[in-house]
């Protein structure tokens, strides 16, 4: 018989300690560390004899390649971040905050590939088979061949999955409800995530169908359970949006068989979720051309240019610490912004509060929106109108010297398919439209183009209304 140990686990981190205490050293989080019994040897396997290893073939690098063998869904902005399909024996891990749409999706995803002719069983933790149906019929998913099951018992969805047709596609919801007889744990804990990921994992390379894990968010919208899982898996995928918003964005966080810097854009509607093929008319419908602090940015997502609204509100404060409230970009990015506008350019919001909002609700991670961000800021504070129709994207140094970023001319050239005007960009910027009505105007340094915004023309204010 094997003997059972006792083991303190963090319930944040996955660290193993031999006693219980009141803060994790690894992650410096206070009580997450939770007993759990394990039974058998070192790392809480069943002990076994020593055996001799077996030799394993060496090859070199060079060789044939063969393309991953992939499942296309049909939902393009699905397979855009997948990066074609999913792969065949791979394993997925899908994370949201509750109710972004994450069941919506993988329903929606497993009844086009039924209708292709697919295995697909959806297996869910969380959910009755009723419940599920339901959705399927607001869906139009509901006369499909998807097999449905509601188990959370790891030994039992193996077994039931061995037995069955080979799946082309399985779908777990979620992998925190999943728990197994081998582990004297409760469901959720890291200990019983682990295991269960494991055990999908295992099935899947060993029957080589694609598995897709889906995972809650944490407060920190980070996946719960232990960052272990996310290095298991295959590819991880965040299912993000605001709640005031009815898009949706699906951005990969990693990908071992595609690029991981792709984005695939939906709606949100009525009937779920459905696909936008021209992101930026999204997140440009409601743009007002004549508000100063208003400034357009050309960005990218994977291949993919996204043109979005940054706005900036800068008014006077009374309080003896002004305020800076950002959504949508990294608050010390607009700290660094601002103390380059204070050191070479002379303007001052020592006595302002600072917002700076990202039209849409989308969130921008790369340096080329800084300026566009220094540009809606000067505009706000001076109360002068952008330029209309024009874009801006570029990088700024701390020595306020404007720099070229990557794919230039593919901003460009969305921006003119859109009908903009021009753009201001960096000086070092070596892509050009040859459309002739697109005016693109280049500044090499900060201080170049707040005096070129200062030149503007002022807005009047309009009377005041009796």
């Amino acid at each position: 018989m094997a003997k059972t140990r006792t083991q303190f686990v963090c319930q944040n981190c996955g660290t193993v300690y031999s006693q219980w205490a009141g803060k994790c050293d690894a992650c410096g989080e206070w009580n997450t560390i939770v007993e759990e019994g394990t039974s058998g040897g070192i790392g809480g396997g069943p002990a076994k004899s020593s055996r001799k290893g077996r030799v394993v073939a060496l090859t070199s690098l060079s060789g044939a390649i063969e393309d991953a063998p992939r499942v296309k869904s049909g939902i393009a902005e699905l397979d855009r971040v997948t990066g074609g399909g999913f792969v065949r024996g791979s394993a997925l891990l899908v994370g949201g905050d509750p109710g972004i749409g994450k069941s919506t999706l993988l329903t929606q995803a497993a009844a086009a590939l039924a209708r292709q002719g697919f295995h697909v069983i959806y297996v869910s933790g969380e959910e009755a088979v009723a419940q599920i149906r339901l959705r399927a019929q607001r869906l139009g998913a509901a006369n499909t061949t998807v097999e449905l099951a509601a188990e959370t018992n790891v030994e039992d969805i193996l077994a039931t999955l061995t037995n069955a047709k080979k799946p082309d596609l399985v779908i777990i919801d979620s992998i925190q409800t999943l728990w197994s007889e081998t582990v004297d744990s409760s469901p959720g804990t890291v200990t019983q995530v682990r295991t269960g990921a494991q055990a999908m994992i295992r099935f899947a390379k060993k029957t080589g169908a694609a598995v897709v894990l889906v995972g809650h968010v944490t407060k920190d919208g980070q996946i719960a359970g232990p960052r272990v899982v996310e290095h298991m898996v295959d590819a991880v995928l965040y299912f993000e949006g605001e709640g005031g918003h009815q898009y949706r964005i699906l951005r990969t966080v990693k990908n071992r068989f595609g690029p991981t810097d792709e984005i695939g854009v939906f709606e949100m509607s009525d009937h779920g979720l459905r696909e936008v093929n021209n992101p930026s008319e999204l997140f440009l419908g409601e743009r007002n051309n004549n508000a100063p602090g208003a400034a357009v940015f050309a960005g990218m997502e994977g291949t993919r240019p996204i043109l979005v609204e940054i706005q900036a509100l800068v008014a006077p404060t009374s309080l003896g610490t002004p305020r800076r409230a950002v959504v949508g970009w990294d608050s010390n990015r607009l700290s660094m912004i601002l103390a380059v506008l204070e050191a070479h350019c002379g303007v001052r919001f020592g006595q302002h509060d600072v917002y700076l909002n990202v039209a849409g609700g989308y969130r921008i991670s790369e340096p080329a929106a800084d300026l566009a961000v220094a540009a809606a800021l000067v505009s706000s504070l001076a109360g002068i109108v952008l330029p209309q129709n024009y874009v801006f994207f570029g990088e700024v140094s701390l020595s306020g010297a404007l720099r070229a970023v990557s794919h230039s001319g593919q901003r460009l050239k969305e921006a003119d398919k859109l009908g903009f005007k021009g753009a201001i960009q960096p000086s070092g910027t070596t892509e050009n439209i040859k459309s002739p009505s697109f005016r693109q105007r280049s500044f090499s340094d900060l201080p170049e183009l707040v005096a070129a915004i200062a030149s503007g023309k002022k807005r009047s204010t309009p009377p005041a209304q009796n």
